[in-house]
């Protein structure tokens, strides 16, 4: 399978224990968690404004740390990027609250954090699991103030289960196996690419309208994605 690299002969059911790291598995906790709460302040799109702005901070001021100076035409992909994304929201932005701000702060700093840890992942699936499992435990920690408040039917806990387990799971496997191969600028720079795949999908799935603030946003976008690639190609 393409996200699974060969295990060696000694490998057991075991290695999914040994596998990830607990540093990771709290980031990965610290991203769920708190983004969960912050949506419960937050309309969408300042939210995924915080979330993304401190995700791209994280991982390039990581990339400074160590030594890696984007050079111009990375500077202006990440520009251009970001302003697109910015322009992208900007209808849909309010004065955020501060608790779900700092939260969605917290949260995008995580998943950097999980993201910069990935580009050492050498096993995908396994590494993927084990941050999962590990990240377990501190979850229950949870659970007292999700059985007080929580609300849900039986369909929406099949949705809950499907979108962790196969969606969230099958999807951090992929951005795990794809890390190792991108310097940290490019990983940071590309996952602005989300909200615009959202927005198409809503197009053709949903029926939604296509606005030429769409399209602009997303010329620029991926037009920013391409010059960073473009740039690390170059080097």
């Amino acid at each position: 399978m393409l996200l699974h690299k060969p295990l060696n002969k000694s490998a057991t059911p075991a290695f999914l224990v040994k596998s990830g790291s607990w540093l990771s598995a709290l980031a990965l906790f610290l991203y769920a968690a708190a983004f969960s709460f912050a949506y419960l302040y937050l309309d969408t799109a300042t939210g995924a404004l915080i979330l993304f702005a401190c995700v791209q901070i994280t991982m390039i001021s990581y990339s400074l740390f160590k030594g890696m100076r984007p050079g111009k035409l990375e500077w202006l992909g990440i520009i251009l990027s970001f302003g697109g994304f910015i322009y992208l929201l900007l209808p849909g932005l309010e004065a955020p609250s501060l608790i779900g701000a700092v939260l969605m702060a917290i949260s995008g700093i995580a998943w950097g954090i999980y993201s910069i840890r990935g580009t050492k992942s050498v096993n995908a699936i396994t590494d993927t699991t084990g941050n999962f499992l590990k990240s377990t435990p501190i979850l229950l920690l949870l659970l007292p103030s999700f059985f007080i408040s929580v609300h849900a039917t039986p369909t929406g806990y099949i949705l809950a289960i499907l979108s962790g387990t196969v969606t969230s799971g099958l999807g951090y496997a992929v951005w795990y196996y794809v890390l190792p191969n991108l310097k940290s600028t490019v990983a940071a720079i590309s996952q602005l690419s989300v909200p615009v795949f959202a927005a198409f999908g809503g197009v053709f799935l949903l029926d939604e309208m296509i606005s030429l603030r769409l399209i602009v946003a997303s010329i620029a976008i991926l037009g920013g994605i391409t010059l960073v690639t473009a740039a690390k190609h170059k080097n």
